[in-house]
């Protein structure tokens, strides 16, 4: 399909909401020491100059039919005044550019989303579907990485889909039924996907994880990253 220039590049909206530092604490404190965000204007001229060296003829350039796709930091509306021409349109210089947002209910939790489950179904309806929708008059979107995880799911506050690999203790037994499990997938499913229809396309993530989550201590729940268990399970609509 294309290229993307980075992936999830962490940007002055992202670092205090993630709470960097302390998520992913340093392997080499002394080397990490004045690690921080990436600026927005830093990042847009980084793009550009990506996307000229990507297609760049004089270096095996990327087809124009190939697109150059970029990541929009984890703040969407930075992205409406970007490579536009005078008249407000994507300027002639560029061509076959995609935005790429990646869009998990655990961020929309951390942005005050409720954890329950009508009010993961409002936040995905009344946020992400139209923002989708209005960006997409800007350039063609995908949602590159989404899925079903939520915090009621895991049957205890996740803080924004932190696991036990960040200290946090999950959940020991589940808290809902098989069949409100199966309730609580579907319906997230059902808005997520009709909220991705406003744009050019996603993708789930992922399809299958490494982790035991079924026989693993503190892992109940994080098995809605997993698509194959997903569908395995009823929780994910296939079309038939």
């Amino acid at each position: 399909m294309g290229i993307e220039i980075i992936n999830e590049p962490n940007t002055t909206t992202s670092w205090p909401m993630m709470n960097v530092t302390e998520r992913y604490k340093a392997v080499d404190p002394e080397l990490a020491e004045g690690t921080g965000p990436i600026g927005f204007d830093w990042l847009k001229d980084f793009y550009v100059t990506a996307y000229h060296r990507l297609r760049d003829a004089d270096k095996g350039a990327l087809p124009a039919d190939k697109a150059v796709v970029f990541h929009d930091g984890f703040d969407i509306e930075q992205w409406k005044d970007f490579m536009r021409g005078s008249d407000g349109r994507l300027a002639p210089e560029f061509e076959n550019v995609v935005l790429d947002t990646h869009q998990y209910l655990m961020t929309a939790e951390m942005m005050g989303c409720p954890q329950t489950v009508e009010g993961c179904d409002d936040f995905v309806r009344n946020t992400y579907a139209p923002m989708i929708a209005e960006m997409s008059e800007y350039f063609p979107v995908i949602v590159g990485e989404w899925c079903l995880f939520n915090s009621v799911g895991c049957g205890v506050d996740t803080h924004g889909g932190q696991s036990v690999l960040n200290g946090e203790e999950g959940a020991q037994a589940e808290t809902l039924t098989a069949e409100q499990k199966r309730s609580l997938y579907q319906g997230v499913a059902e808005s997520q996907l009709a909220a991705w229809s406003k744009g050019s396309g996603f993708y789930y993530w992922n399809y299958k994880l490494l982790t035991d989550t079924v026989n693993t201590p503190g892992w109940i729940g994080w098995d809605a990253w997993d698509l194959g268990r997903c569908i395995a399970q009823d929780w994910f609509p296939i079309q038939k």
